[in-house]
């Protein structure tokens, strides 16, 4: 497999991790009940970190440059951040209805 077939690969994955965090949010602005938005930011959670994961990995291998990398490390990290925080705060305003 050539350089440029492996940065596409690479960063065919990243996109579709990426654009998934999006898709699922948007999901969950329409869920049918709490456990069920729950249930969606968490998968939009896991694409996100699957995304940095892609991320790392495009910058080790040298296909995006360190100010890129830093930069879309750093609005990724907010990004799970805020999932992260949405998922607990549903979660204490009614910890009953949610399956943990």
């Amino acid at each position: 497999m050539s350089i440029e077939q492996k940065e596409f690969v690479l960063s065919r994955q990243l996109l579709k991790s990426g654009t998934s965090i999006g898709a699922n949010i948007r999901e969950a602005q329409y869920a049918e009940s709490r456990a069920d938005f729950v249930h969606k930011i968490r998968i939009a959670l896991k694409e996100a970190n699957e995304t940095e994961y892609w991320l790392d990995l495009l910058s080790e291998s040298k296909f995006i440059d360190p100010e890129t990398y830093i930069r879309q490390q750093n609005n990724i990290k907010l990004l799970l951040k805020i999932l992260i925080r949405i998922v607990n705060s549903t979660l204490k305003s009614n910890p009953l209805s949610v399956n943990r």
